[in-house]
């Protein structure tokens, strides 16, 4: 029988609400690039999180939002219903319970391991992902509004055009932090050659 003590029980508590801190604002960003609005994904994530308690634990398992699956949900629904309407939302609830349901058959048949035919095309995609991502937050980088249409290049050309109208704070808080991180990064580096 395995006794849980008051640390234990102090970590587990700090466990959570160091997940929570970091999934609520997570959820949001990744819910505004998936086009549904910013209060129903961090339901998700949390509904996620409890859905594989019940199973079990993996190591390999990361659940909660994914930018590469917001942007997918994205660009999969917007030709059928208007990005944050209630069609829009019934379609991405039906879109992850059929995701589910074919993930949970791939588990069932043992096929996982057949997704190593696609390696190649997935690395390519989340290349192409990663470009589209980041020229999606540029509109936030500079403090401009960014229409969403069918086309994305468009969007980005439209932030492009209004970069007159910059909002200086947040461009150099944005710069901060990309400055930063590169920083964190560089000196990193060189304290692992130490």
């Amino acid at each position: 029988m395995v006794s849980v003590g008051q640390g234990s029980c102090q970590i587990g508590f700090d466990c959570r609400i160091t997940v929570a801190l970091v999934l609520i604002p997570q959820s949001m960003a990744y819910a505004q690039l998936a086009g549904l609005p910013c209060l129903l994904r961090p339901v998700c994530g949390f509904s996620s999180r409890h859905c594989c308690r019940a199973v079990g634990s993996s190591a390999q398992l990361a659940t909660g939002p994914v930018a590469v699956v917001s942007l997918m949900t994205a660009s999969a629904l917007a030709p059928l219903a208007a990005s944050g309407s209630s069609q829009f939302i019934a379609l991405a609830i039906l879109l992850a319970l059929m995701v589910g349901i074919i993930q949970l058959l791939l588990g069932v048949f043992k096929l996982g391991r057949r997704s190593i035919f696609f390696a190649s095309c997935y690395h390519r995609f989340h290349q192409s992902a990663a470009i589209i991502i980041g020229l999606s937050q540029l509109n936030k980088l500079f403090g401009v509004s960014m229409g969403r249409s069918e086309h994305f290049m468009q969007d980005v050309w439209g932030v492009l055009l209004q970069i007159g109208e910059t909002h200086i704070p947040t461009l150099l808080i944005g710069v901060s932090a990309f400055a930063l991180m590169w920083g964190m990064k560089n000196s990193l580096r060189r304290c692992r050659g130490c």
